[in-house]
């Protein structure tokens, strides 16, 4: 019997979330392994010495170490029959993620994680720029479709959703008085989404464990 993928996980991670979302979609099984961060297993570390997750393990041996190559992976494995993978290629959602993971990432962690990094600038000027950068060209782009893949959810959807709920979470009620209703209520709609709800349990250390399909 072919063994499983098997994914280095670490739950409120969102490039790990990601991945997660991206395989129950797909309908991929897979085994899950949530690591501690302090103490990473060696196993992992040999497959992926950048010691961080998602990190996943073909059945073959090879190995994916970067949150959107899992995601392609695991949409292309499937045949991508409903189009979740190809409707995120659009020219808008690919500058939509790489906006995300560019400018956004870098203001998100020094709003989110001020103490870990040298600068003039102060926790709400990056606060204002992961708006300006991300948030608004994205409420702009839902306010005409609701999804990113036009009336339809699609990768995109999923790679973005997590890092926009992590930056949610540093003030919520600061996050609810931004003039930005389509995002917010985009974003509602993915925190009550089955699909977050399945990839979201929490799951005991140190042993991996099955994932089962969304659907």
């Amino acid at each position: 019997m072919t063994p499983a993928p098997l994914l280095y996980t670490y739950r409120r991670c969102p490039y790990a979330m990601r991945a997660r979302l991206a395989l129950l979609q797909a309908g991929v099984a897979f085994d899950a392994f949530e690591i501690v961060l302090r103490d990473k297993p060696a196993e992992m570390l040999a497959l992926s010495p950048k010691g961080t997750v998602p990190v996943l393990r073909l059945p073959d041996g090879q190995v994916l170490e970067q949150s959107l190559d899992i995601m392609r992976w695991a949409f292309v494995e499937a045949g991508d029959t409903e189009g979740w993978w190809a409707r995120a290629q659009s020219p808008v959602n690919l500058e939509l993620l790489a906006i995300c993971d560019g400018a956004f990432k870098h203001h998100l962690d020094r709003y989110k994680y001020p103490e870990r990094f040298d600068g003039l600038d102060s926790r709400a000027h990056h606060r204002e720029q992961a708006v300006d950068v991300l948030l608004k060209p994205l409420d702009a782009q839902l306010q005409s479709t609701g999804q990113l893949g036009d009336q339809a959810p699609c990768a995109a959807d999923i790679a973005i959703f997590p890092f926009v709920r992590q930056f949610a979470a540093v003030d919520p009620g600061w996050f609810e008085g931004l003039p930005l209703p389509a995002l917010k209520g985009w974003l509602r709609g993915w925190l009550a989404h089955p699909l977050f709800q399945a990839a979201m349990p929490k799951l005991p250390n140190g042993r991996a464990l099955p994932f089962p399909a969304a659907h």
